[in-house]
């Protein structure tokens, strides 16, 4: 049992990084689909799919590396945990490695990123950094 899903993807992809990996499958849900879909936006992988088999489905990330084999994902870092969440309001969103990174927020309007939770005046639950 998986306390912490979002950790775990976060984590599955950081591995599959490390290994130079093309994708790495990840039990599917809606909120990590929506995680996903702000990273594919965002330029950190090159794309996704959500696969079905019975009842069980699963996202394929497909990762992104720079000219140089380099990843593009340098870092990833989970915020918010089960144990201890943390939640931001709307004019304190946290810029992320001096605006170089990405911060990605839980908002009652979905999931975006901070710089677009800041501009739609809105907070919600700090999920992860993306750098």
């Amino acid at each position: 049992m998986i306390t912490d899903p979002i950790a775990d993807m976060l984590t599955r992809i950081r591995n599959a990084l490390v290994a130079r990996h093309d994708f790495t499958d990840v039990p599917a849900s809606k909120l990590k689909i929506a995680l996903v879909e702000v990273l594919k936006k965002e330029g950190y992988i090159r794309d996704y799919e959500v696969k079905s088999q019975g009842i069980k489905r699963t996202i394929r990330i497909h990762l992104a590396y720079a000219d140089g084999g380099e990843p593009v994902i340098i870092g990833l870092q989970r915020v918010s945990k089960p144990g201890l969440r943390v939640y931001t309001q709307r004019g304190e969103v946290t810029r992320v490695q001096g605006g170089l990174g990405v911060a990605i927020l839980s908002t009652p309007e979905g999931v975006l990123t901070g710089k677009n939770a800041r501009r739609r005046g809105l907070g919600g639950e700090v999920l992860c950094y993306v750098w």
